[in-house]
C-alpha cells in the first residue's frame, strides 16, 4: 500500500481531537455522536482507494440517517494523514444510532472497513452487541489482532481486495 505513513504522535493527536469534538458536540446539543472513520490496520491510514471506501461509507451514513429521520445537527469531516473521518451529533437516541449503523457496518460492501462508534451523552462509547470477524479469516477480529495472526502486508492487501473489487455502492441505504 503506498501512502504517508504516519507516527504515534500523530494518532495521539488525531484521538485527542476527536474527544475534544465529541466532548463539544455533547455539550452543546446533549444529544450523542457518532464517530466515523476507517478501520485501517498498519502506518499507512489513508489512499485514494481507501478515500473512495470513506466516501461510500459518509454517502451510506448519511442516507440512512435522513431515511430514518434523525437529523444531523452538526458535522466535521477531516482528510488528514491519520485517515479520514467524520464526526456527527444526531438528534436521536443513541441506542437507535448503534442499530442503524451496525447494520451499515455489517451489510455494506467495505462495511468491515468502517469504523462507527456511537458515543452516548455520557461520553461512553456504545458496545457491539456481536463480535467483529478478521478481514482475512473468520476468527475473531480482536483475537487475530492480540495474536498477531496476520501481517500489515496481508491485512493491506485484503483491504485493496475489497475496495478495488467492488463498485461504489453509494445507494444501499
Amino acid at each position: 500500500m503506498q501512502g504517508q505513513e504516519v507516527t504515534i504522535t500523530d494518532m495521539m493527536f488525531c484521538r485527542d481531537r476527536r474527544v475534544q469534538i465529541q466532548n463539544e458536540f455533547i455539550e452543546k446539543y446533549q444529544k450523542p455522536v457518532i464517530s466515523f472513520c476507517m478501520n485501517i490496520p498498519g502506518p499507512i491510514k489513508t489512499t485514494p482507494l481507501i478515500r473512495k471506501g470513506f466516501e461510500a461509507g459518509k454517502d451510506a451514513l448519511l442516507h440512512a440517517l435522513s431515511a430514518a429521520d434523525m437529523n444531523v445537527l452538526e458535522s466535521r469531516v477531516f482528510h488528514d494523514i491519520t485517515g479520514d473521518e467524520m464526526l456527527l451529533c444526531v438528534d436521536a437516541p443513541a441506542e437507535k444510532i448503534k442499530d442503524l449503523t451496525q447494520q451499515i457496518e455489517e451489510r455494506h460492501p467495505y462495511g468491515r472497513l468502517f469504523d462507527m462508534d456511537v458515543i452516548g451523552t455520557d461520553g461512553m462509547k456504545l458496545s457491539r452487541s456481536s463480535y467483529r470477524k478478521c478481514l482475512i479469516c473468520d476468527c475473531q477480529a480482536q483475537e487475530c489482532a492480540r495474536a498477531r495472526r496476520h501481517t500489515v502486508a496481508e491485512m493491506q492487501d485484503r483491504i485493496e481486495e475489497i475496495l478495488g473489487n467492488s463498485q461504489n455502492p453509494v445507494n444501499l441505504y
